[in-house]
């Protein structure tokens, strides 16, 4: 298992330049440096929150590489809060990388957060409704329903994806049926493990 340490993270320990006209990409070619660097071609992917949008991307640009995504509580765009992804970044992150990057102003981190969120103020933020419906990669998708991870959003990739399914929800409470969510996982990415990798 390999956790990303995004570039630029709050609690993180990478830094790197703010890419302000290809925010998403950015992170995109970290991500698939780290397995370039480690000689990994194909993979499975599982993320949390913003995790939503950065699969979204990779399989959009590497979809020969990775065989399978877990998508928990995926962000989305939520029309009725139009600038909350903005909004968030701005408070929470924005001033503690600037605190930490003398380099960076909060006028940089508005033209980044602009260009990841704002112009793309749209469904899932990095790919359209038409490359979900073209997309073949088995997806699972842990729907949630706060503010930012919408479950109308995350829904609606359930049922234009192809090869996408989705856990029951709620899934976290009581005990025993977050239990049952796990394993429903585990199972998802036990069966579309890649032939090379069984043992």
């Amino acid at each position: 298992m390999i956790a990303v340490d995004l570039r630029n993270a709050n609690g993180g320990e990478s830094s790197g330049p703010l890419a302000i006209d290809r925010p998403w990409d950015a992170y995109a070619d970290d991500q698939l440096g780290v397995m370039d660097h480690l000689g990994i071609g194909e993979f499975m992917v599982m993320s949390f929150c913003i995790g939503g949008p950065f699969i979204r991307n990779l399989l959009q640009r590497a979809p020969e590489r990775i065989v399978a995504a877990v998508l928990v509580q995926p962000s989305g765009f939520r029309p009725e809060m139009p600038d909350l992804s903005y909004q968030n970044n701005m408070k929470g992150w924005g001033p503690a990388l600037c605190e930490r990057r003398p380099d960076i102003t909060m006028e940089m981190v508005d033209a980044f957060l602009t260009n990841m969120y704002t112009k793309r103020a749209d469904f899932v933020y990095t790919v359209t409704r038409d490359f979900v419906r073209s997309c073949q990669t088995p997806i699972l998708v842990l729907p949630d329903d706060v503010p930012g991870h919408p479950y109308a959003v995350a829904m609606e990739t359930v049922s234009l994806a192809p090869n996408a399914e989705a856990t029951a929800y709620p899934w976290k409470e009581p005990k025993e049926l977050r239990a049952k969510t796990v394993q429903q996982v585990h199972d998802f990415l036990r069966a579309h493990k890649p032939a090379t990798a069984a043992r």
